[in-house]
């Protein structure tokens, strides 16, 4: 990110005088400076980055004066957080008991093949993210997939194209 701002690698702070940064300081200077600030902060970064590369991870520890090893491993404890960019419609697929009974490991199939990526990984145009998670909660529509923060119930692999197409 910082590099791409003055397109050279060097040590200045060329981020400081990037948008993204601006935005991102302007976020943090409504913090306080403490550690209690740090995911609050890492979720507006990735709000506004999208993700959370090396460069913004280093620029919220040097924000905090925490060191950039303690920002690290909150990025890659939350699965929230992510330190690859993420396709514009995040494809959740619910993996908890009823969803998986009820057929959750075909759709994750049928996706992977539609989307041609593996679960984790995002198609080649960002268009989308495959990801999973344990229970959405709505175990009476299972199996359950959300898009972004859309719930679609009573999937199946028949139904995926109909479905991704609504996010073209």
């Amino acid at each position: 990110m910082a590099t791409e701002a003055c397109d050279k690698k060097c040590a200045c702070d060329c981020s400081a005088q990037h948008p993204l940064f601006t935005e991102l300081d302007e976020f943090i200077a409504t913090k306080s400076r403490e550690r209690d600030s740090l995911i609050p902060i890492l979720h507006k970064a990735q709000d506004i980055f999208g993700f959370l590369p090396p460069d913004v991870q280093e620029h919220v520890a040097k924000a905090l004066a925490i060191p950039v090893s303690e920002v690290l491993g909150v990025v890659t404890f939350y699965h929230h957080f992510t330190m690859q960019p993420r396709g514009r419609h995040t494809v959740n697929v619910c993996l908890g008991t009823a969803c998986y009974v009820r057929g959750a490991k075909k759709v994750v199939e049928a996706l992977s093949k539609e989307l041609g990526v593996e679960m984790g990984e995002t198609t080649p145009d960002r268009r989308y993210s495959l990801t999973s998670q344990r229970c959405f909660g709505a175990c009476g529509l299972a199996p359950v997939i959300m898009i972004n923060e859309d719930v679609h119930g009573r999937v199946t692999p028949k139904k995926i194209a109909s479905i991704l197409a609504q996010y073209e």
